[in-house]
């Protein structure tokens, strides 16, 4: 049976997302990301071509690392200037009916009790189509701006995640019922008291004594997506998340993360399978394997190698300006993304080892993932021997250019992969969630979150247990 490959476009509401200097090329729209039209005719066309969704990365601070200073940082453009993913999300899903939206935020930087209205408000709106994919923060600029010194140690900060999703978790899971709006006007009563539910949540980090603001959306809550990959990181993932992101420069590096992951899901008491696994990865592809070549030169002639270093400087906590451009990046530690440290601490299938230089050039376009360079048929090849060789579900597919990159995988690779049956020939009607397993709305039993439905199996969730303060008998 042929597998089935899934895509998600990977964007970001900025310029240089994952290609520094391509923003640079005549056809690149990236300077557009401030524009409403530019998101909704994205969207339009992602939907056209059956992806999963659009996941929208988001930082909330400067990559300074390199060099002591974000100087290249915004000379560059990498990620800077930078607007808010979140608005973004209404407009895209007022113009299409079946693409999901994985929203990026941090744990560390917002208190969990509005958050979790914010996503309800959007499930409600896109009806049951959000993703949230939870970070845990790894630009040291980004706790400066909040009053911090640095980030927390990397483990701290998936113990305060830990609590995060305990709080949204009991106030999505475990505050309103199904049936408390009972919207009655015979009666004048819209919510049933009885049926919405103090949280009573005291814990280190966070008090939360009340109830959620918003009645339950379609999902209740949004897909979970994750983007860990240490080994805190994929514990953290294998209990939570249900799409989780990968990045690796090589097909045996991505298929021994992948393998780890599959391990931490049935430690977790999970299925294997339960979260959809995607790799990044960038899709330079034309009518002819000698056409894309060409496109794929082309865009090499406007990557920038200095913005290549910068993203990794931040992505990895060390600043490569201080090293020579033709050393091996040898051994490092670093309290920020440990698993780009670990890929770049194994030789590369060429048998290799990185410098500094090479890390520059790799990162110049697509981030730290492969660049699959051909016709549809060509990349189509490489992309379902990456899926069968790796164990991965699908790919989130970074541009070169945007949106021309997503307008030639729709042209030329979508079409091939589907007449071969290796892609979706239509969606999945319903929720999100239920496009991605087929299995309904709702958390499934054997995720964490569901400890905290009421009434559910195992649930730790008492809704007689907490008093309601002030409660008052109702005046008639």
């Amino acid at each position: 049976m042929t597998r089935r490959i899934r895509f998600n476009a990977f964007d970001m509401n900025c310029v240089a997302h994952q290609s520094p200097g391509l923003w640079r090329h005549p056809d690149d729209r990236s300077h557009r990301y401030k524009e409403l039209g530019y998101w909704t005719d994205l969207a339009i066309l992602l939907e056209q071509g059956r992806f999963d969704g659009i996941f929208i990365a988001d930082v909330l601070g400067t990559y300074d690392v390199y060099g002591g200073n974000d100087l290249a940082a915004l000379r560059q453009g990498a990620q800077i200037p930078v607007a808010d993913p979140l608005l973004l999300v209404s407009a895209m899903a007022a113009v299409t009916e079946h693409l999901g939206f994985g929203i990026t935020t941090g744990t560390g930087f917002e208190h969990p009790y509005p958050f979790a209205r914010r996503l309800s408000t959007l499930d409600h709106l896109t009806r049951g189509r959000i993703c949230w994919n939870v970070v845990t923060g790894y630009l040291p600029s980004a706790a400066r701006n909040f009053g911090a010194d640095d980030q927390l140690d990397h483990d701290d900060r998936y113990d305060q995640a830990d609590e995060y999703l305990e709080v949204l978790y009991k106030l999505w899971e475990g505050s309103w019922e199904d049936d408390a709006v009972v919207r009655d006007a015979a009666s004048g009563v819209y919510v049933d008291p009885a049926k919405v539910h103090h949280i009573g949540h005291s814990g280190k980090h966070y008090t939360v004594p009340g109830v959620h603001l918003s009645e339950p959306s379609p999902q209740r809550t949004p897909v979970i997506y994750q983007a860990g990959a240490s080994p805190r990181g994929v514990r953290f993932a294998a209990e939570n998340a249900e799409a989780i992101f990968v990045a690796a420069p090589s097909k045996r590096v991505l298929a021994q993360t992948v393998s780890r992951i599959r391990d931490a899901l049935r430690a977790a008491g999970r299925d294997p399978y339960a979260a959809r696994i995607y790799a990044l990865a960038t899709i330079i592809t034309d009518a002819t394997d000698e056409a894309a070549r060409r496109k794929h030169e082309e865009y090499l002639s406007y990557a920038s190698v200095e913005g290549g270093l910068v993203f990794m400087s931040g992505w990895m906590g060390i600043d490569l300006s201080r090293y020579d451009l033709d050393a091996p990046i040898g051994a490092v530690q670093s309290n920020a993304i440990q698993s780009a440290v670990a890929a770049f601490q194994e030789f590369d299938d060429d048998g290799r080892e990185w410098t500094v230089r090479d890390i520059g050039r790799w990162a110049g376009i697509g981030g730290i993932g492969p660049v699959f360079v051909g016709s549809g048929e060509t990349v189509s090849d490489r992309l379902q021997e990456w899926v069968a060789d790796t164990d991965v579900d699908g790919f989130n597919l970074a541009y070169a250019i945007t949106p021309g990159t997503f307008e030639d995988i729709v042209r030329h690779v979508v079409p091939v992969l589907t007449e071969r049956g290796a892609y979706a020939a239509q969606y999945t009607p319903g929720t999100l969630r239920n496009a991605l397993f087929e299995k309904g709305d709702r958390l499934p039993e054997e995720h964490r979150g569901a400890r905290y439905r009421l009434g559910g199996p195992g649930s730790t969730a008492l809704p007689d247990a907490v008093s309601r303060p002030g409660a008052t008998a109702p005046v008639s």
